[in-house]
This record gives C-alpha cells, structure tokens and sequence, in this order.
C-alpha cells in the first residue's frame, strides 16, 4: 500500500490521476521523484513484452501508454464514430486474421473491372492504392541524386559524401558479418563432431560434464574431443543447447548479410533502377497515370505496412494475435514506400489521396535525409491542414538531434527553418519498455523543436504477412501508437480539429526529469524533457480526459 502511495503521489503531478479533482492541470509538474518509487525491475513477461505499449505506468509499472487503462475506466461500452487511418508504408497483408476486418472499403468502387466508378481518379482502388505498381526494391535518394544528375553542384556533393561513408561503413560491415560467420561455421563443425564422438563413447545425446569429465582415455583425437566438449558446457548447460546456440549465430549473421547485400545491391548502387518497372517520370508532378489499386504486400518480407496497421488499429479482444490501440477504425492501405527511399512525389499524392477519400488521420512511418522535391511534399502537408487532417510522423532512426542542421529528416513541417507552416504534423520518437536511464531507444532520433513527442517503439509485437505476428522496433512503431490515440480522440471527440489533437496528444502526455541515454552514448545523457517539444510520453488516459475537457468547452488549449 505504501508503494502504490508513492507511485500515486509521485504522478499526480504530471496529471495521471485528475478525475474528480475538479481541474485538468495535465502540463503541471514533472516527475521530480520517480527514481525513489518501486517500478518494475524483474523483467517482463512474454505476455507484458507483447503489449508494454498498452500499459499503465500506475498500475503496471511499465512506461506505456494507459490504453488498457482508458479502454476500462474511460471507453467502456461507449460508440465513436469510425475513423479511416491511412497508412501510407509498404504493402499490408489485407487478409491478415487480425486486419480483415479493420481493411478500410470504398463503396463506391466495383473491383476488377478497370473502371475509375467514383471518377476519384484512381481506377479499382477498393482498398487504398498502390503507388509503386509491381516496384518493391530501391535505391536510397542519395544515390538516384547521383544517378540522375539531380539538383546542383552543391547537393550532388553533399550526396556523394554520404554516399562514400554509408558504402564504406556497409562494405566493411558485410566482409566483418561475412568472416565471423565463417569462422563460427568452422567452431560448429569441431564442437558438431567432439559432441558425436562423446555422445557415442557415452551411448546417449544428452549427457552431463560430470559424466565427460568420467571418461578416461589415451586416445589423442579423442582427448580433443572430450576437451572441446568440456568447454562447450562454460556455455550451456547441455551440448544440444549449445549447438542450437552456434546455429543462432549462423542464423543471425545471414539475416546480418541479407541486410547489408540489399544495402550494397540496390539502396547503394548507384546504377540500380527500380523504377523503371513503374513506367513514369518519379521527377514530373503531373504524370500521375501510374501504379494500380491493389496496395497488398508483393513479397513476405514486404512486412512494414502489415506491422504498422497492427499497432494501429488490429481488431481487439477477438482472441487472436494483437489488440491495436484503437477501435472504431479503418485502415486505407496506401503503398507508398518501397524497400528503400519514398519518392516525393509518391508521397505528395498518396497525401492528396488519403485526404480526398476521407481519411482523418495519415500515419507516415518513413523518413530520408534527401527530399529534391521536397516542396511537393509541403504543399500536401498544407491540403491536409485544409482539410482538418492529421499527420503522424515518424522521427527516424538514426540516433542524431533533429535540431541540428546536419541532420535533416523529411518530411517536416519547418522548412528546416524554426517555424512551423502547418499545425497538423507530429513528429514521434520512440521509447523502451523499461522506465530508467536507458528508456529512450538507443536508434531513435530527438529533438527540442523538431520532435513533438515520445512513444513505445522500441520492441513492439504486431501483425506480419501470412497472419503472422513478431517483435519489431523504430519510431516506425512509435508514430502508428500515436496514431491510434489520435484515432480514440477523434472517434470519441469529432468536433475536434487536427491542430486541437495534436495540441492534447502533447499537452497531455507524462513527463520526467530524468537523465536519460540518447543515442546509445551514456556520454550524450540529458533530461527527459529536453528531448522533444513537449518532453513527454504519450498517454491515451490523460489525452481522453484532457480531449473530453477541450470538446466540453471546459479548458482552452494555449
């Protein structure tokens, strides 16, 4: 009882705890002594590492987002209107177990019969639309800057800079994987035969050290093997183990080696074109005649979008895979990113059209440090705003402060400039399932004007191709939990603007100041709530209330 008083005490002051207290001072007081309180240090569960990111920092003692916690005290058997999310990513597995039913429909349009029916200008876009026709892999846009002689001198210098490190870092990367998968080949084949040779003298599989440790021999070979053996159990506690162990190894090196070929192979190769199976001109804004309504994944690994609408929006409580933050919701599957860099205008249209077909919220889990027509981008940004739409965005991965003006990420709404042209785009990083020093993910970039909010991203457990599901991390995962808090808001409170829920998505989150890692670099610690706009975490309970308050006319957003 004295632990949960000081956890109560300790978050009263950032506002967890406001119903009844007659005001809704969400943005007071940071948590000054969150350290002292008892959270969690076991570590989690197989069932809490599936759903951290719904958890309550009160009640569970793991930094989620209180969905749980605002589905029971708050939602209850309440009806919202139905939200379309639009995702625009890779392929999704529209018959996913888990997404079927959440796969967002246009009515209006009869499939397969390549006819534009409600004159949208998309032919057969039941389900959202496919920029990218049958394209899948592709070259990051630093290299197609090269490629096609994009820009001037400036910018083709700038690219071709990166381009050296990124292929150098990639080459010896791969030649390192490459020689330490080859000699843990030969380790294998050695404790694979010392392991047979006891195992045989033994007559059994599955034996203890102190039964090696028994045999006496005066064969050399086979002193050898027994020494081998004797060493493998400082590693496990059976030889079996062991092996299963080595052939992880092997097995992560070749997903390392699948990693980097496709980096030297295509997002690197500067004489890769995996455009030209589209047929347009990716540099001509008004040839728009391209792609298809199928944006269904072409390959398994095509698994990102599938991913993302599971955190967003999977069908909840149905007794299969995943509950997806939100409910009342419809996923618009619109294939925009390709295993490499989104093309601008890819991205601009696939804007325009979410917007054009009803979507209120756009989730973009993607982001590169080259954008040559980037004002394209821009000016769809706008047309959302227009439209009282909003974008969630993903902060990146590559550990760097936004703020500076080294590191570019677009798209953004701020030019790369200090204001903001457009109220409608929040910008997410991601955190770990662990509050402490080493909550903010090592990869997940930051930043005091150019990040608004933190959420849970650094392992997320979701839907993948073929009604799958796995682990997966990036402020990719972040931006689609903000989302689907987004969408409640939305679903329970439709009077809102875009602009008012991004204002309560931050204004209502938890903050600390505590020091944390940035970067992987303990050398780079800093407060919490220096780390973006807001310093703080999402959370679904507080931004309900706060949204419940706005819609009541009961509190004005600043």
């Amino acid at each position: 009882m004295i632990k949960k008083m000081k956890i109560q005490a300790a978050l009263w002051g950032i506002g967890l705890l406001t119903v009844g207290c007659g005001s809704i001072n969400i943005v007071s007081t940071p948590i000054e002594n969150i350290d002292a309180v008892p959270l969690k240090v076991m570590a989690l569960t197989e069932e809490e590492r599936q759903s951290w990111g719904h958890a309550d920092l009160l009640t569970d003692t793991i930094p989620g987002m209180s969905v749980d916690r605002a589905y029971e005290e708050i939602i209850g058997n309440k009806k919202g209107n139905t939200v379309i999310v639009a995702v625009l990513d890779s392929g999704i597995d529209l018959d996913h177990e888990d997404l079927d039913e959440v796969i967002w429909t246009n009515r209006d349009e009869k499939a397969g019969n390549g006819i534009d029916d409600d004159g949208n200008g998309y032919i057969d876009d039941v389900h959202g639309y496919n920029f990218l026709g049958e394209a899948y892999n592709e070259q990051l846009e630093h290299a197609r800057i090269l490629r096609l002689n994009l820009g001037d001198e400036a910018l083709q210098a700038k690219a071709r800079k990166k381009l050296d490190e990124e292929l150098k870092e990639a080459r010896e990367t791969r030649q390192m994987i490459l020689s330490t998968k080859q000699q843990t080949e030969q380790i294998l084949g050695i404790v694979k035969q010392s392991h047979e040779a006891v195992a045989k003298n033994l007559g059994k599989e599955d034996y203890s050290k102190e039964e090696v440790d028994a045999i006496t021999t005066t064969d050399s070979n086979f002193q050898r093997n027994i020494s081998v053996v004797q060493q493998m159990f400082n590693y496990g506690d059976s030889l079996p183990e062991v092996i299963e162990l080595i052939e992880g190894d092997i097995e992560r090196a070749d997903e390392g080696l699948a990693v980097y070929n496709e980096k030297l192979d295509y997002h690197l190769n500067v004489d890769f074109n995996g455009r030209e199976v589209v047929g347009d001109n990716p540099y001509d804004f008004s040839d728009t005649d391209y792609g298809n309504g199928n944006p269904s994944n072409r390959v398994a690994d095509e698994s990102h979008g599938t991913h993302v609408a599971g955190i967003i929006a999977a069908e909840r409580n149905n007794g299969i895979g995943v509950n997806g933050v939100a409910n009342n919701v419809e996923i618009m599957s619109v294939r925009t990113v390709p295993n490499g860099d989104e093309y601008d205008k890819d991205v601009a249209l696939a804007i325009r059209y979410a917007v054009d077909n009803g979507a209120k919220i756009i989730n973009g889990s993607f982001g590169k440090s080259f954008s040559p027509k980037a004002e394209w981008v821009y000016d769809a940004i706008k047309y959302a705003a227009e439209n009282d739409v909003l974008i969630v965005h993903a902060a990146g991965n590559d550990g760097n402060d936004l703020d500076s003006p080294e590191n570019v990420n677009y798209p953004n709404d701020h030019k790369n400039g200090e204001r903001e042209f457009a109220e409608n785009l929040i910008t997410v990083g991601a955190i770990n399932d662990t509050y402490g020093s080493e909550m903010v993910a090592s990869f997940s970039n930051f930043g005091s004007r150019n990040v608004d909010v933190f959420a849970p991203g650094g392992s997320v457990y979701s839907s993948m191709p073929g009604s799958e599901y796995k682990f997966q991390g990036g402020t990719s995962m972040a931006a689609p939990a903000v989302s689907g808090v987004a969408a409640l808001i939305r679903s329970y409170f439709p009077k809102l603007s875009a602009a008012e829920v991004k204002k309560i998505l931050m204004d209502s989150g938890l903050s600390t100041q505590l020091s944390v890692v940035v970067a992987g670099d303990p050398a780079k610690s800093r407060s919490f709530d220096q780390l973006s706009r807001s310093g703080k975490i999402v959370n679904a309970y507080n931004a309900l209330i706060m949204a419940q308050r706005v819609s009541d006319s009961k509190v004005k957003l600043p």
